[in-house]
């Protein structure tokens, strides 16, 4: 039975609702072509709580989706995948311009940068992302 103030999830026990509306859509913007859309299904991790839980217990994570970690200061933000069951593509960007893209293996992969937010993705969602390119939240 879930509990008050979460939602269950096709691939996922229960983890807590993330959804906020405002958010359209992820937009990569590299320094030598098009804008492309990397995720339209975007949720945002705005507490403590969904900070820390993330992307736990998935096995899978839509092409099309994207889980923001809003910081608001630029710092030194760490990524860890215990208890994420599939690989993430991890971004992480200071005003909207990309420090550094990773690939995370499930279960162990670890990273870290400098960034006041980052973005986890679906594997393979961000290969054509760069340090310098711009990833901007559109609302």
């Amino acid at each position: 039975m879930p509990l008050t103030g979460c939602s269950p999830r096709p691939d996922a026990t229960v983890l807590p609702t993330l959804a906020i509306p405002s958010i359209v859509r992820v937009v990569h913007e590299p320094a030598d072509g098009e804008p492309r859309t990397l995720a339209s299904d975007v949720d945002v991790a705005d507490s403590i709580l969904t900070k820390g839980i993330g992307l736990m217990g998935r096995s899978s994570v839509p092409e099309d989706y994207a889980l923001v970690f809003e910081f608001g200061t630029p710092k030194t933000r760490s990524v860890h995948m215990v208890f994420v069951r599939t690989p993430i593509d991890v971004v992480w960007t200071v005003e909207d311009r990309v420090q550094r893209v990773e690939t995370l293996d499930a279960w162990t992969g670890h990273a870290r940068e400098r960034g006041d937010r980052f973005l986890e993705l679906a594997p393979g969602a961000a290969a054509d992302v760069e340090p310098g390119d711009r990833v901007v939240v559109e609302q």
